[in-house]
């Protein structure tokens, strides 16, 4: 497949399991790869060097700043973006080649496919759940804060639709571990906006997320996974809540 004027950015931190596989989807048909790496104490780095254009370090301070820092970095005015569990598809890239071939859009959401082991999730509100990863870059800009960053976008989206491929989660173990950072940062980003949570409204949000999730969004059609989507959905607002709770209790200062 040819070359296109797309940038592949993609931000790391010890994804040495899962590098190569993204990198090596966009590798001979993005015109650049560019690996922003944070710190990582794993292979990451040297698995990288082997397809990136650029592997540049750059310690994280909160997501939005350090993914709009990645993205100036790019060389071309085309950007997609990925996670390091993520990859591109033949379809998807033939997709994108298209689009970009002659822009009728100023950036596209593609559709995710996200799976738990080996599991497609395909309800819950987990698919298509489009995101908007193709941009560009002059018109693109995230919200400067740590958790669930807000997209700014001078411009109209279209979109796409075939998947990036996303395997996040090896196991429950591992959705565990990223429910539990999750929610922590979304506590702090209470704290830090002056966002008031009451218990009222946490209690509410606890009680609303499992049937929104199982049932509205028709995650029964998951089977158990299904209902372990809707359990951690809910689970995550009162996780959010006590933990920013304590945070004000103890005048955590962030």
């Amino acid at each position: 497949m040819e070359k296109i004027p797309l940038s592949l950015v993609v931000i790391t931190r010890n994804e040495e399991d899962n590098i190569e596989k993204c990198l090596s989807s966009a590798y001979g048909w993005a015109d650049e790869i560019v690996v922003v790496d944070d710190q990582s104490t794993d292979s990451t780095v040297a698995l990288s060097e082997k397809f990136a254009d650029k592997v540049l370090h750059r310690r994280m301070d909160n997501e939005g700043t350090h993914r709009n820092w990645a993205y100036a970095q790019a060389k071309n005015e085309w950007v997609l973006s990925l996670d390091a569990d993520e990859y591109v598809t033949e379809e998807l890239k033939e997709e994108i080649t298209e689009a970009i071939k002659d822009p009728k859009f100023h950036a596209y959401s593609i559709p995710l496919r996200n799976f738990i082991g080996s599991y497609w999730v395909q309800y819950s509100g987990w698919y298509p759940a489009g995101k908007l990863r193709l941009f560009m870059k002059s018109r693109f800009k995230y919200e400067e804060v740590e958790v669930h960053p807000r997209v700014f976008l001078e411009g109209e989206t279209g979109h796409l639709t075939k998947d990036i491929v996303h395997k996040g989660y090896p196991d429950f173990e591992h959705f565990l571990g990223s429910l539990n950072r999750q929610t922590t940062l979304e506590a702090r980003k209470w704290i830090q906006t002056g966002r008031h949570m009451s218990l009222g409204r946490a209690i509410w949000r606890t009680m609303d997320r499992f049937p929104r999730s199982f049932i509205r969004k028709r995650g029964y059609k998951d089977g158990f996974i299904g209902f372990m989507i809707a359990f951690f959905a809910s689970l995550y607002q009162i996780m959010s809540y006590a933990k920013y709770w304590q945070m004000k209790k103890e005048n955590v200062k962030l």
